[in-house]
């Protein structure tokens, strides 16, 4: 039976993040940095989630602690009600198959070494898929809109946009229910951004998975989310329905973000 939608999926409790900072002085205290404090959030089985802030706000690092990538991190986060904790990889294997992440830099997240399709093979290999991984592996190509004659090739032989559909490929490949997109746009030029938006929300919609987006781009969070959460030093300061927030914000540095987008001249007639 497939899990209802709208059901929680990803549920977050009191998350906090805190760096020790170097010392001042010989003798002096360490400082210290809250980087996350006291973050709560519920995301819902097909429901999609942008975390947006400036650079610095915590948006990153709310995104490891929710993935169990960070065991310095406090407070509870569960997966269909199953606790996610930081451990051995071992441990989290079935956390790793439902929830899989897109970063920023296509070319620096895929091994320069292997080939496309020992890059898509390795999840599937190390997650344990148990179903035929060339099959597989020729489905998510086409699925990102690459032939597959790309199966045989190495990532520098793509442009940045093709390399990023090699990495979302990679990450759909194990069929996960979650997917985190990490500014997975931001390094690409502005007709490509598009191109892979547009991918991103056509998978989302045919495979029935939940999203969060990291962004500071309200344009792509708009397009691609129906909630948002603003953080702003390590703090969430406003969320809800995003086409609303958006539209009507009510937090100060919201607003302040919202003025900031860039708008064209309105020709007058």
């Amino acid at each position: 039976m497939s899990p209802q939608a709208g059901a929680a999926l990803l549920v977050a409790n009191g998350v906090s993040r805190t760096f020790k900072l170097p010392r001042g002085s010989l003798f002096g205290p360490r400082a210290e940095r809250h980087a996350v404090r006291d973050v709560s959030l519920e995301l819902a089985e097909r429901g999609s989630l942008g975390i947006v802030g400036e650079s610095g706000s915590g948006k990153t690092t709310l995104v490891r602690a929710l993935l169990g990538l960070d065991p310095g991190a406090v407070g509870t986060v569960t997966f269909r009600g199953r606790e996610v904790r930081p451990g051995r990889s071992s441990q989290l294997r079935w956390y790793r198959r439902e929830a899989q992440l897109v970063l920023q830099d296509p070319l620096s997240s895929l091994d320069p070494r292997m080939k496309v399709a020992a890059i898509i093979r390795e999840p599937l290999a190390c997650l344990g898929v148990d179903e035929d991984h060339d099959r597989r592996i020729d489905e998510v190509l086409e699925q990102v809109g690459l032939s597959s004659a790309a199966r045989g090739r190495y990532p520098h032989e793509f442009s940045g946009g093709q390399q990023q559909r090699i990495a979302i490929a990679r990450a759909i490949a194990p069929r996960p229910s979650l997917l985190v997109g990490d500014e997975p746009v931001s390094a690409l030029d502005v007709s490509v951004r598009i191109q892979i938006l547009d991918l991103i929300r056509g998978l989302v919609d045919e495979l029935g998975l939940s999203l969060i987006m990291i962004s500071h781009d309200l344009g792509v969070v708009r397009y691609l989310c129906a909630d948002v959460l603003m953080m702003k030093d390590g703090e969430v300061v406003e969320r809800g329905n995003a086409a609303e927030l958006l539209h009507r914000p009510t937090h100060t540095y919201t607003r302040q973000l919202v003025a900031a987008v860039p708008r064209l001249p309105v020709e007058s007639s």
